[in-house]
């Protein structure tokens, strides 16, 4: 029986490449042993099958970024619990390539309320992380808010421009009915808890608040619970 090798080493032998180059076609999930990807250069094989992809290259791994449809009632500090290969959507058209090492380091961002449900921002890159925490009061966030009451005179224009909260004088913010009983809000800097104190504040009890979308990336049509990749290129 051959002693085991390291499969970066097996794979740099049998291309052949350097073992640098191995790893970066491992790592990038371009190899599989036994017909099954492994992406762990230090792998140890014997006389496992080894294949090299034959559409493999030779490419940066970029730091990943997820767009998660949250569920009501998930605190934001648990949504990376959520982001797995089995509720990856169907209808992912990033073009990124699925990868264990996608899963690892996930940092939630953009404050949004446990009661709460809709777009949700996990990411691995510091250059995201950076513009959605030191940018975050200058990017527009949409939602829908769904409520019931009576509104009270002149509520509209208030909920747009004249209300607090805790303390603090609220940022004008564009705000509209969609239908019946629910308005559309355009809004920057948002805290926990504004917006439904904002709708008490002009007589209406919250059922239900559901973000649309964060700077110029949108929810579109993903279903609760399921991800997908923000596409290499796209910016909030």
């Amino acid at each position: 029986m051959s002693e085991p090798v390291r499969l970066d080493k097996r794979l740099a032998e049998q291309v052949p490449c350097s073992r640098t180059d191995a790893q970066q076609y491992i790592e990038g999930g371009w190899v599989s042993v036994d017909g099954e990807i492994v992406e762990e250069p230090q792998t140890l094989v014997s006389t496992q099958t080894v294949e090299l992809a034959a559409d493999a290259r030779l490419e940066p791994i970029e730091p990943a970024t997820m767009l998660l449809h949250k569920p009501t009632g998930l605190d934001l500090k648990d949504a990376a619990s959520l982001v797995t290969p089995a509720t990856h959507a169907p209808g992912d058209l990033s073009e990124v390539r699925l990868l264990k090492r996608h899963f690892h380091r996930l940092t939630p961002l953009v404050p949004l309320d446990s009661d709460a449900s809709g777009l949700v921002v996990l990411t691995q890159d510091g250059r995201v992380w950076r513009r959605l925490t030191e940018d975050y009061a200058q990017i527009e966030q949409e939602f829908v808010v769904e409520v019931a009451g009576d509104l009270l005179p002149y509520g509209m224009q208030k909920l747009a421009h004249g209300l607090s909260y805790q303390g603090r004088a609220l940022r004008p913010c564009k705000v509209s009915w969609q239908n019946e009983t629910r308005l559309r809000f355009a809004i920057k800097d948002v805290q926990p808890g504004q917006l439904r104190d904002m709708c008490r504040q002009v007589g209406f009890d919250v059922v239900s608040i559901r973000r649309l979308r964060i700077g110029r990336i949108s929810l579109s049509k993903m279903p609760v619970g399921e991800w997908r990749y923000l596409p290499v290129g796209e910016r909030f």
